[in-house]
Formats: structure tokens, C-alpha cells, sequence
């Protein structure tokens, strides 16, 4: 099967910058108060419905599937750009990764407990968000969460370059109000929405969206 174009300048760009955004990127520990809530709030909810398999998607270099790890939850993590994982697997031996397409899951129907899209989605344009989003319904189990972070704005960015290399992914930016009616078409029920204003990014949103199947 061909590989969709926007999917290849995602994985070939963050091949590019694996290493540059290992060293400019924060860490979990030191993200904003509201965010780091979160990320609690999820983990709290993920073992308090059973504690299944949590799927951390587009993880990068394994951050903050490793401080999932920490918060009690057994989880993974999915990336399309082979050198994020592995220097997610160097960082953190012991947890799991896997190259993979967040579209196209390696995980039988109904099998996880939980989804982290932490600044991932955006890559994806909006045309096929509601496939994405019927995929990551179909992976999580009745009752299942997702954490959804993410950017918001109406507007589709090219940058030539990121972290002082060239890129050549999209960043498709809908409004909070359009993820969570997308959300809502594939089958969850959104229950909590955190919108936040950041002054060194005065042109876009920021929102995190709790949802469950």
C-alpha cells in the first residue's frame, strides 16, 4: 500500500529533527501546571476503569509515555519516525515502541484501555481526521479514554524549517469546537475541554480534550 504524502513528510521531517527536538523540547515535569493536570487526570481515569494498555501516539523520543509509566499506567508508544523511536528506546529500555502509523494500529479491536494524542494530530489534514478518530474508537475497549492535545487554530501551516533543519510536513490547524464534534461523529463522548492562551504563541490555541468510547 502506498504511504499517504502527508504521512511521509511527517516521518521523513521528524527523522530530520529527532535529535534537535530531544534537546529543545521540554520535559513532562516541566510542562505548565493545567497540562500536567491532565495527564493526571487521564492516568487517574485509565486505572480506575481497569488499568489496560494505554497507547501514547505519536510519542516522539518517549517522554511522556515513560511519565505515563510513572503515573501507574502500563504503556506503549507509536511513532511513524523511526529515529524518535530509537532514541525512545535508548532513553527508556524497558517500556515498549514501535514504528507505526497512528491511522493504521497494530491492536486488535477493543483492546486498550486508554489513547494519549499529545500534540500529534495536527500533521494529520482535517478531511481525514474522522477516519483517524473512528481508529482510535475501534482500539479502545467500551468505556476506553483518550487524552487529545493538541494545537487549535484555522489556518494550515508549511514551514521550511523547524529546530534548525528542513521540514516538509503540514500543521493543519480546526478550531476546539471542530475536534469535538469530530470526536463526537466517531463515537465518543467528550467530558472535559481545557482551553489555554499562551502569550508566546498569541496565533494559535492550545485545548485538551477527555473523551471516552
Amino acid at each position: 500500500m502506498t504511504e499517504p504524502a502527508h504521512l511521509t513528510a511527517v516521518r521523513e521531517s521528524y527523522d530530520t529533527v529527532a535529535a534537535a527536538y530531544l534537546r529543545r523540547v521540554v520535559l513532562p515535569e516541566g510542562m505548565d501546571p493545567l497540562s500536567r493536570a491532565m495527564l493526571a487526570a487521564f492516568a487517574e481515569l485509565v486505572r480506575e476503569s481497569g488499568g489496560a494498555e494505554v497507547a501514547d501516539l505519536g510519542c516522539g523520543p518517549g517522554r511522556v509515555t515513560a511519565y505515563l509509566h510513572r503515573l501507574g499506567l502500563s504503556a506503549h508508544g507509536v511513532d511513524v519516525s523511526g529515529r524518535m523511536i530509537a532514541l525512545a528506546r535508548r532513553a527508556y529500555p524497558r517500556l515498549r515502541f514501535a514504528v507505526g502509523s497512528m491511522a493504521a494500529l497494530d491492536a486488535a479491536d477493543g483492546s486498550l484501555g486508554g489513547i494519549l494524542a499529545w500534540y500529534s494530530v495536527h500533521h494529520t489534514p482535517e478531511a481525514e481526521l474522522p477516519a483517524l478518530f473512528a481508529e482510535f474508537h475501534r482500539v479502545l475497549a467500551p468505556g476506553g479514554h483518550l487524552l487529545l492535545g493538541g494545537h487549535t487554530g484555522d489556518e494550515e501551516s508549511r514551514p521550511s524549517s523547524a529546530y534548525g533543519h528542513p521540514v516538509s510536513w503540514a500543521s493543519h490547524l480546526v478550531p476546539a469546537e471542530r475536534l469535538v464534534a469530530l470526536l463526537a461523529g466517531a463515537g465518543f463522548t467528550v467530558t472535559t475541554r481545557l482551553e489555554q492562551a499562551r502569550p508566546e504563541r498569541p496565533d494559535r490555541g492550545y485545548v485538551s480534550l477527555l473523551a471516552h468510547t
